[in-house]
């Protein structure tokens, strides 16, 4: 089973380019997760035979969202946090917009595993958004994954918007403190790796020079002066089902590039 993860950066966009449309043809992937799609469901104009389509949109235009397609049935998918679930935790930042409102997560249960994708929240050039992100956003989605991982083995996979270790963008002293290098950011994820979560590209390929997002500025792509911020994350009990893990560099269409994972189970 092969799963790709993608943010697409407006798929409207990219669906005008033949890119996603290409990379579908090519890859073949049994789920896709998507991620800030910036449109509601049939706006894409697209239509993947084989493929159940599930979308979770931003209630503002054009903003964020979150979708899968996949080729296997879910038995269930759930959009955003359970209501009684986000109960618990606030959601709104200084600016009084609402991330619960922004379509970031989408979580599909299979007969195997749960999968969920998820956009996590730009902590801004300014930090605006850092304390959001590190006292209300990370905590609660780790919650949100822990309490899914009651049933079922959990793989989660999308822009997690963050740079976890030095290794992990090509120029980290240069970036320490700012957006998606802060401490406050990288605790957060190293919070998944504590509770059991298994960054599952590191299973295959050490060291730095592997990326997934690159600024459109000064030929960062072609130079490869980028950062790994898109992730598939899996319980530790799924980590001998985990074949491989991907980052596909090549498929151009977004100022991210996909990333994948194969399973045997």
């Amino acid at each position: 089973m092969k799963i790709y993860s993608w943010n697409v950066n407006g798929i409207r966009a990219v669906v005008k380019k033949g890119a996603l449309q290409e990379f579908m043809a090519k890859h073949q992937p049994d789920i896709l997760t998507l991620q800030e799609t910036k449109a509601q469901q049939g706006e894409a104009g697209i239509n993947f035979s084989g493929y159940e389509e599930y979308w979770h949109s931003a209630e503002k235009k054009g903003y964020s969202g979150t979708a899968i397609f996949t080729k296997i049935k879910p038995l269930k998918v759930i959009n955003g946090f359970p209501e009684s679930f986000a109960k618990k935790y606030k959601f709104v930042d200084e600016q009084t917009r609402d991330s619960a409102k922004e379509g970031r997560v989408i979580a599909a249960e299979f007969e195997r595993f749960w999968l969920v994708t998820v956009y996590t929240p730009n902590s801004k050039g300014d930090l605006s958004r850092i304390p959001l992100r590190h006292k209300h956003w990370d905590p609660a989605f780790l919650a949100y994954v822990k309490e899914l991982e009651k049933n079922k083995p959990v793989i989660f996979s999308g822009d997690l918007n963050v740079a976890h270790t030095p290794e992990d963008l090509a120029r980290p002293k240069e970036n320490e403190g700012k957006k998606g290098f802060t401490s406050e950011e990288r605790e957060g994820f190293q919070n998944f790796i504590d509770a059991g979560f298994i960054d599952t590209f590191r299973l295959f390929h050490k060291g730095n020079g592997h990326y997934s997002w690159w600024t459109h500025w000064a030929k960062a792509r072609e130079r490869n002066v980028g950062w790994r911020i898109d992730y598939f994350l899996a319980s530790k009990s799924l980590k001998n089902k985990v074949k491989d893990a991907q980052i596909h560099a090549d498929v151009m269409g977004s100022d991210h590039c996909p990333v994948s994972i194969t399973l045997d189970l």
